[in-house]
């Protein structure tokens, strides 16, 4: 739920209520609003004399929000602003004139760069006109209004088949039982490379896989062997993003047994264990390098090394450790965990 600024009015109500003698507590219940966003409000915004004044709080409210909005590239009637409608009115695209003038090496137009998006938000931004006729008339789609900037297309969703995090067995969360576990992919130099990591919730024991590429044949490969390297009763779910190489997850749970989960878009909390062993991942897999060149066995080598390294959570056990004794207490011979 996203915070809603105060507005005037209720500022208005704070100032009214104040001077009759109101608690903080009883004004939050008229507005509905949290005791602290109401004792915030008037601990800053109170004159010397502690007495709250709603119109100066206002002016508080703008003052401090100026210096936090930078400032427009793109301003009516100055140098840069003329530049870029003499270009227009000879027909460039916003693309061309952004990428003429970032070529351009005068330095009096080194600052002059803007990007193309920022010209066409100027363009739209003027007051209906004549100047906002001519330079739309300019484009070359010459289109009155503009529908917001989508990018490349946007492929998640599109995995056939998807079962959300959110229908996943409850067990999962509780990290009490092994089996449960969350996987990505961390990718080498210009994502030319790429290495499957599959950490398991309940002992933070880790497997890397190597993979070809990023591809989803490669991720079928890769994360089934991996996943088959574990006793049956520890490959229960896994839960990933909704990235492209898994597009093929049926496979994935055809050949290993593991039930897949996807996470919302834009939501890497949901794999919070995969993402904080990735950045342990990264001191021997760097960002930039290339990871083609790791063989499975090497991959092994700095998996068993994470693996035997103490964790807090554990009172300092590792997690072979913790995974060892949680298979046993499941009836798992522990000779099963390498």
């Amino acid at each position: 739920m996203s915070y809603i600024e105060l507005s005037i009015e209720e500022r208005a109500i704070i100032q009214v209520s104040r001077a009759q003698g109101m608690s903080l507590r009883h004004i939050a219940r008229i507005l509905k609003r949290a005791p602290s966003t109401i004792s915030r409000e008037v601990r800053r915004n109170r004159a010397e004399s502690h007495i709250y004044c709603a119109r100066r709080a206002q002016q508080q409210r703008h003052k401090r929000r100026a210096p936090c909005r930078p400032g427009r590239k793109l301003v009516l009637g100055t140098e840069r602003f003329e530049l870029i409608v003499h270009m227009l009115r000879r027909r460039l695209s916003p693309e061309q004139i952004s990428g003429k003038l970032r070529a351009m090496d005068i330095p009096d137009l080194r600052d002059a760069y803007v990007c193309r998006e920022t010209i066409y938000n100027a363009i739209y931004a003027l007051p209906v006109g004549q100047l906002r006729k001519e330079l739309i008339h300019c484009l070359r789609q010459g289109k009155s209004m503009r529908k917001p900037r989508r990018g490349e297309v946007d492929r998640r969703g599109q995995i056939p088949d998807m079962v959300s995090i959110h229908l996943r067995p409850p067990e999962v969360g509780t990290r009490e039982m092994p089996g449960h576990w969350e996987g990505d992919l961390i990718k080498g130099k210009n994502n030319g490379s790429a290495v499957g990591t599959l950490v398991e919730l309940s002992s933070g024991y880790l497997l890397l896989a190597k993979m070809r590429d990023a591809s989803a044949t490669s991720a079928v490969e890769g994360f089934s062997a991996a996943l088959n390297q574990m006793p049956l009763a520890a490959r229960k779910t896994m839960t990933y993003d909704q990235g492209r190489e898994m597009v093929r997850h049926a496979e994935i749970t055809q050949r290993s047994g593991v039930a897949i989960y996807f996470c919302d878009p834009h939501s890497p909390w949901q794999r919070g264990a995969n993402e904080n062993i990735n950045g342990l991942i990264r001191q021997y897999l760097p960002k930039g390098a290339d990871l083609s060149v790791y063989s499975q066995e090497e991959l092994d080598a700095i998996a068993f090394e994470l693996n035997m390294r103490p964790r807090k959570r554990f009172d300092f056990k590792c997690p072979i450790e913790v995974m060892s004794e949680l298979m046993a207490k499941h009836h798992e011979r522990p000779s099963t965990i390498q």
